[in-house]
């Protein structure tokens, strides 16, 4: 399944945990041949009579909707665009306001104020994920959407997250660009609420390269999802392309076949993956548990993906330390702290200052989160952890605790 290319770059994957990266082969090149065996048309729309009923996107997002048991699943070019899709299709306008966690990757925030509204962070708990006791204390009359982030492959509180945005009547968009194959008591993360969205970036256990999905139970959001990501376009089957009925202005979001191809391939060894991080995230733990010094993360009624193991040590320079001690042998931490200040609202100020005199000096809000954040490490898990490499891993943490 992994051919020599993959074999040769398994050790970056380690550092950076592409799980999704590590299993592209033979599977992904037959899908992709399978379009040129049907004329190449490589473009998402029309071409009917030359493309050989060949639908690569089509047929990703149909089984992406099976295999999450959601009604509707539409494809976009990136988790960016599929969250900005996203707040549109919810309706989200210049001036509202966006509750989100003050930890997340900056595309949350960037999607929010690419739609003219403005990011609203809350804190966050041990989970890692938005602190729900805190969301209250965010809502004002412009709030009209929640968006918790699932980090790490590990669920926000849904529970009291859906129950204050009822209580409001606020709409609820799960940020999953990180928990593709996670479950929520029971149910997969990124269909509990009003709308979700996927990232398959080529750090995500999914990957088309680049790539997104957005999803929903809800007819009226998926219609407006898949007008806005092709510029309006209603696909409306009385017509022709060229004279589309169109309701809405909309965006060049598209997804094309090739990426669609490679979803198609990769989303049959999803279960594979996400099955073999949860079993390397166990073996990794084990050795950890032997080590004194380390609290895990809190988990929120989650069948995690096993993304990410994360633990916190008791102050930050312990923190620093480790990840000394990590780098000494070649283990790089995920996002924390290693893109700390691409996932922190806190450090975010070439932008906030930007949009509201509230961000003036975001260096200084959100201090909760700051605290949780300076004592936590990551370490991301891929498929291909030998016995040598999780005993490097729990060897270095525990000589950096020492010191």
């Amino acid at each position: 399944m992994i051919d020599t290319l993959e074999r040769v770059l398994i050790s970056f994957c380690i550092l950076m945990s592409m799980p999704g990266f590590e299993l592209i082969g033979d599977e992904e090149r037959k899908e992709i041949n399978s379009i040129f065996d049907n004329k190449g048309i490589l473009y998402r729309y029309g071409f009917d009579k030359l493309r050989g009923n060949s639908w690569k996107v089509k047929e990703f997002e149909t089984n992406f909707s099976n295999k999450l048991s959601v009604k509707y699943s539409h494809a976009v070019t990136s988790g960016t665009a599929a969250l900005h899709t996203a707040l549109m299709a919810m309706g989200i306008k210049p001036g509202d306001e966006v509750i989100t966690s003050s930890y997340t990757f900056v595309a949350t925030a960037e999607a929010i104020i690419a739609c003219g509204a403005k990011p609203v962070f809350t804190d966050i708990d041990f989970s890692i994920n938005m602190d729900p006791n805190d969301i209250e204390n965010r809502i004002t009359k412009k709030t009209k959407i929640i968006v918790p982030v699932h980090m790490h492959g590990s669920a926000a509180d849904m529970k009291k997250i859906t129950e204050i945005a009822k209580k409001h009547s606020i709409l609820v968009l799960e940020d999953s660009c990180q928990a593709l194959g996670a479950k929520y008591r029971g149910k997969m993360l990124g269909t509990i609420a009003d709308m979700g969205v996927f990232s398959f970036d080529y750090g995500k256990v999914l990957t088309t390269g680049e790539g997104g999905m957005v999803v929903s139970d809800k007819k009226e959001f998926a219609d407006k999802a898949d007008w806005f990501a092709d510029h309006g376009h209603e696909h409306n089957t009385k017509f022709s392309r060229a004279d589309d009925t169109r309701s809405i202005a909309g965006f060049n979001y598209r997804m094309c076949e090739l990426q669609g191809a490679i979803g198609v391939a990769q989303l049959k060894k999803l279960d594979v993956i996400v099955n073999k991080q949860r079993e390397n995230k166990k073996r990794l733990k084990k050795e950890l548990d032997k080590i004194s010094g380390i609290e895990y993360r809190k988990h929120n009624d989650t069948e995690e993906a096993g993304d990410s193991l994360i633990f916190f040590v008791k102050d930050s320079k312990i923190a620093k330390d480790v990840v000394k001690e990590l780098l000494k042998v070649g283990i790089e931490t995920k996002n924390l702290p290693s893109a700390f200040k691409w996932h922190f609202a806190g450090t975010w100020d070439h932008m906030l200052p930007k949009i509201s005199e509230d961000y003036k000096n975001p260096e200084k809000l959100w201090t909760r989160s700051q605290e949780i954040l300076n004592r936590a490490l990551a370490i991301g898990i891929s498929l291909n952890m030998t016995d040598e490499h999780i005993n490097k891993i729990s060897n270095a943490i525990s000589t950096g605790l020492k010191e």
